[in-house]
């Protein structure tokens, strides 16, 4: 059983007492429990099934502006005087700086939302084992499929986060988590897919028989691919790729690359980045989100950002240490954004897929080609010839690339948005990229 909120606050509440008792300015917790369940099949069969229970404990003591941190998994009063001790002794060795401090009084979260992000409900390993066996049942029907792997994990965690200027706050969380790999073979090929389903509640995610269908049907449609030549094309992403181009964005419009200089949207703030069709929100309030929160790592209350609007970037993530530095107000992303999104572009689906004649259609990106510093962009690629709107046949050893400050320019979206994970966007296409006929990832 999850530990309560009485036992986290209690021992939150000693290691603050330590750290000032011995000599710290000021001290920051996080106290945490979590437990995760886990049933592995492999073609149909039970592989393995695993159980983690873990403790966690991390705490930054200040001495003025010296600042240093220390975590351990033991909870235990008596380890946890050695480690802030420890701690303490560290700090008064850091160097100074001046950016050190905790989080402002005034920004900090004084009411907790009901965000219904935890369900009680537990699913004994029996019930897992009987929903992957149904699912890969059907993932293996057809002949072509030659190998299955799925997972069910249901994960349950507590928290609290306390400091010395009295604040005291956490919640439980809850995940539902089932996926399923399949690989198909044909004469000509043998190509990989999958499915998941995360969610917050046991009864949202997705049936066995519908995961287990979309997995197969995803794989077995990859057989045979043809290769391509070389030229610049619009490339369609499918919703699963086309999140990693907010999440790239987002890693670009933290703070702390925009303190570090790294970032090519840098002193950007208030221009015009994407076409005025472009929004992008992070709503960390949607209910039953898989992101969703009440505050952020250091407390601070987390609010609705409107970080695109008609395609001017208005707001960086912003956490206090890389907020001061810049000399900008936290806006509760520390530890990131929450519930990321782009709104729904005007177009449907078919529409998008018939704005050209001819176009790529992205399922699968391999590797990290992704320079923040430059905003250059290369990967590997795998999906489908388009060609009037129609699939034609899949395509694979391909790379897309381009660059960051000119594909954000030419992002067009569908009206297709689902709230699937945490970083969620449209079906979108990126007019004139380069496309080339062989693999050349730069990372």
């Amino acid at each position: 059983m999850i530990k309560d909120q009485d036992f986290l606050k209690a021992k939150a509440a000693y290691c603050l007492d330590v750290a000032k008792k011995i000599g710290a300015s000021d001290a920051s917790v996080t106290i945490g429990h979590s437990i995760s369940e886990t049933v592995n099949f492999r073609n149909k069969n039970l592989d393995e099934s695993n159980r983690s229970d873990g403790l966690a404990f991390s705490i930054d003591t200040y001495i003025g502006k010296k600042k240093s941190s220390i975590s351990s998994s033991n909870l235990l009063n008596e380890n946890l005087d050695i480690l802030i001790e420890k701690c303490y002794e560290t700090t008064k060795i850091t160097p100074e700086d001046e950016f050190n401090s905790l989080p402002d009084k005034n920004l900090l979260a004084d009411k907790l939302k009901d965000l219904n992000i935890y369900d009680n409900t537990h699913i004994d390993n029996d019930k897992k084992i009987h929903y992957l066996k149904e699912l890969e049942n059907i993932a293996s029907e057809d002949k072509k499929i030659i190998n299955t792997e799925s997972s069910f994990t249901e994960k349950k965690t507590n928290f609290i986060l306390a400091n010395s200027d009295g604040f005291c706050s956490g919640y439980k969380t809850s995940s539902f988590t089932t996926s399923c790999v399949a690989v198909a073979k044909d004469e000509n090929s043998m190509e990989r897919d999958y499915e998941y389903s995360s969610k917050r509640y046991l009864d949202d995610i997705k049936d066995p028989q519908a995961l287990g269908k979309l997995a197969s049907d995803q794989t077995i449609r990859k057989l045979s691919p043809k290769k391509i030549g070389s030229e610049k094309l619009s490339v369609i992403f499918d919703k699963r790729i086309a999140k990693g181009m907010l999440s790239a964005f987002a890693s670009a419009i933290s703070s702390s690359a925009i303190a570090r200089g790294t970032s090519f949207l840098k002193d950007k703030i208030n221009e015009q980045i994407f076409s005025n069709s472009i929004n992008i929100i992070d709503k960390p309030d949607i209910i039953k989100g898989l992101g969703s929160k009440n505050f952020d790592s250091e407390g601070i209350k987390s609010e609705t950002l409107n970080l695109v609007k008609e395609g001017v970037l208005k707001n960086y993530l912003v956490d206090t240490y890389n907020g001061k530095k810049l000399n900008i107000q936290s806006n509760g992303r520390s530890g990131g954004t929450t519930n990321l999104y782009f709104e729904n572009g005007k177009q449907s689906y078919d529409e998008l897929l018939k704005t050209n004649s001819k176009c790529i259609y992205i399922t699968e990106t391999i590797g990290h080609g992704s320079n923040l510093v430059t905003g250059d962009y290369s990967v590997g690629a795998t999906g489908f010839f388009v060609e009037d709107g129609e699939f034609k046949y899949p395509i694979n050893e391909i790379t897309i690339a381009g660059n960051f400050k000119d594909m954000f320019k030419n992002i067009f979206l569908a009206n297709d948005l689902d709230f699937e994970y945490s970083t969620n966007s449209p079906t979108m296409m990126i007019e004139g990229m380069t496309v080339a006929g062989k693999w050349v990832v730069f990372v």
